[in-house]
C-alpha cells in the first residue's frame, strides 16, 4: 500500500461538504450527474444491438449507477479532489458484444481478472510512474482531442435547432457577464427548460420502475479473458486513468493520485463483476465538468463530484423513469449543457498542449488521434493518442525529452 497516495480523511467529509457547498459546485455537479445518467443510453443501445435481454440491460445500467455512484462518493470525499467515477464506455461496447459469444458469467469472470490486473497496477505504483514519464503537453493534447466532440456537439444544434440552441448559449454568456453570482450553467439550463415547457414537450410516455443490482457468480475461462478481459485491462490502465488524471492535472491539481485512481478502479471492477457490471474507473468527461472553473474555487470543486455520485446512487433504482425522461428531452439539450460546461476545460488543455513550445508535434498528433475516435486492435483512441504522441515526439522532438531527463537528474543531485 506504500504507493497509494494519502488523502485528507473521511472523518469530517460530511461537515466539509456542507461548508464548501455553493451554487457553482452544486450546479456543476448536477450537470456532471445528468451527463453520467445519459451515458446509460449507450449501454442500452449497445445491449440492444447485441441482442441482449432487455431485463438484463436494465440491471446492467442500474448496477453501473449504483456501484460507481458509491465509489464516486468515496474518492472525491477522501481526496478532496474532483474525481467522479463511472465505467469504461469502450469496455461497455466490448462487454455487450462478447456476451453472446462467451456467455454472461464468463464475460464477468474476465472483468474480474481485468480488475485484479488494474488493482495490481495501482498498488505497485506503475501508474504513477507512467504518468510522470508522459510529457504534459502530450497528455493535454489527448485530453483536448477527447473533449473536442463535446464542443462540436454543442454548436451543431445551431444548424438543426437554432432557436433553442441560440437561447441556451446566449443565456450562458450573457448571464456570465451580467449575473456573476449566478452560475451561467444554471441560467442556460433554466432557459432550455423554459423553452421546452413553452413548446410543449411530450412527457406522457414516462414510466416509473424500481429495481436494484442483482448478485451473480462469475466464471473463469481462458477464451473470455483473451477475447475481452485482457483488452479491458489495457483500456482501464492505459486509457481511462491517463485521461482522467490528465484532466485533473490540467485544471491545476498537481497531486492527482494516479495510483489510487487505478487501484480503486481495479477494486471497483472486481466488485462490479459480481453485480452484472463490467468495470469501474474515473469518469473523464465528468471529471472535466467537475474540475472546470465553472465549479468555483479549486479547493471546493470536489463537492461537484460528490453531488454527481449522489445523483447516480439516488437515480439508480429509478433508471427506467430516468430513461423515459431523457428520451422525452431533445438530444440537443444535454449536448449543449455538456459542451458549455467543458468549454473552459477544452481551452485550458489546448493552451497547455501548444503554448509551451515543447512536444508540440507530439501534442498535435495526440490531439488528432484522440479527436478521430479511431480504434486499433479494439483499443480506444485516447490510449493510442498517448502512445503514438510520445513516439512521434521522441522522433521529431528528441531535445525536449533530453531536457526532461536532464532536469530530473539535476533535481536528484540537489
Amino acid at each position: 500500500m506504500k504507493h497509494i497516495e494519502k488523502g485528507v480523511s473521511l472523518r469530517h467529509a460530511p461537515r466539509d461538504f456542507l461548508r464548501d457547498l455553493n451554487a457553482d459546485n452544486a450546479s456543476t455537479g448536477l450537470v456532471a450527474g445528468i451527463l453520467g445518467l445519459s451515458v446509460g443510453v449507450v449501454h442500452i443501445s449497445a445491449g440492444t444491438s447485441a441482442g441482449l435481454d432487455s431485463s438484463f440491460i436494465m440491471i446492467w445500467v442500474i448496477s453501473y449507477l449504483m456501484i460507481n455512484g458509491l465509489f464516486g462518493l468515496f474518492m472525491p470525499a477522501y481526496y478532496r479532489l474532483p474525481l467522479p467515477m463511472a465505467n469504461s464506455i469502450p469496455g461497455a461496447l466490448m462487454f455487450a458484444a462478447v456476451i453472446p459469444i462467451v456467455g454472461l458469467e464468463a464475460a464477468l469472470g474476465a472483468s474480474l481478472i481485468a480488475g485484479a490486473i488494474t488493482l495490481v497496477a495501482g498498488l505497485t505504483g506503475v501508474m504513477g510512474i507512467v504518468m510522470r514519464l508522459i510529457p504534459m503537453p502530450i497528455v493535454m493534447g489527448m485530453v483536448g482531442g477527447m473533449l473536442l466532440s463535446f464542443g462540436l456537439n454543442m454548436v451543431k444544434p445551431l444548424e438543426s435547432a437554432i432557436v433553442p440552441a441560440s437561447i441556451m448559449i446566449l443565456a450562458f454568456f450573457l448571464s456570465a457577464r451580467l449575473f456573476r453570482k449566478i452560475p451561467p450553467l444554471v441560467v442556460a439550463m433554466l432557459a432550455g427548460i423554459l423553452y421546452l415547457m413553452a413548446t410543449g414537450v411530450d412527457l406522457s410516455g414516462i414510466e416509473a420502475t424500481i429495481r436494484f443490482p442483482e448478485f451473480i457468480v462469475p466464471e473463469f475461462t481462458v477464451g473470455a479473458f483473451l477475447t475481452y478481459g485482457l483488452p479491458l485491462a489495457i483500456i482501464l490502465v492505459g486509457m481511462e486513468t491517463p485521461a482522467g488524471v490528465g484532466l485533473v492535472k490540467g485544471m491545476g491539481y498537481k497531486d492527482a493520485p494516479a495510483n489510487a485512481i487505478t487501484a480503486v478502479g481495479g477494486l471497483g471492477t472486481m466488485v462490479s463483476s459480481f453485480f452484472n457490471l463490467h468495470s469501474t474507473c474515473i469518469a473523464a468527461p465528468m471529471t472535466g465538468v467537475c474540475a472546470s472553473p465553472e465549479a468555483g474555487s479549486h479547493d471546493k470543486r470536489w463537492v461537484a463530484a460528490v453531488i454527481a455520485g449522489a445523483i447516480f446512487v439516488v437515480a439508480a433504482p429509478f433508471y427506467g423513469y430516468v430513461v423515459s425522461l431523457l428520451e422525452a428531452t431533445p438530444r440537443y439539450f444535454i449536448s449543449i449543457i455538456a459542451g458549455l460546461a467543458l468549454m473552459r476545460v477544452i481551452t485550458s488543455s489546448m493552451a497547455i498542449a501548444f503554448s509551451g513550445k515543447k512536444h508540440e508535434i507530439g501534442a498535435l498528433f495526440a490531439f488528432l488521434i484522440a479527436a478521430s475516435g479511431i480504434q486499433i486492435l479494439g483499443i480506444g483512441a485516447t490510449f493510442w493518442a498517448l502512445v503514438l504522441g510520445v513516439i512521434v515526439s521522441a522522433i521529431f522532438e528528441t531535445k525536449d525529452f533530453e531536457f526532461i531527463f536532464t532536469r530530473q537528474v539535476a533535481n536528484k543531485s540537489n
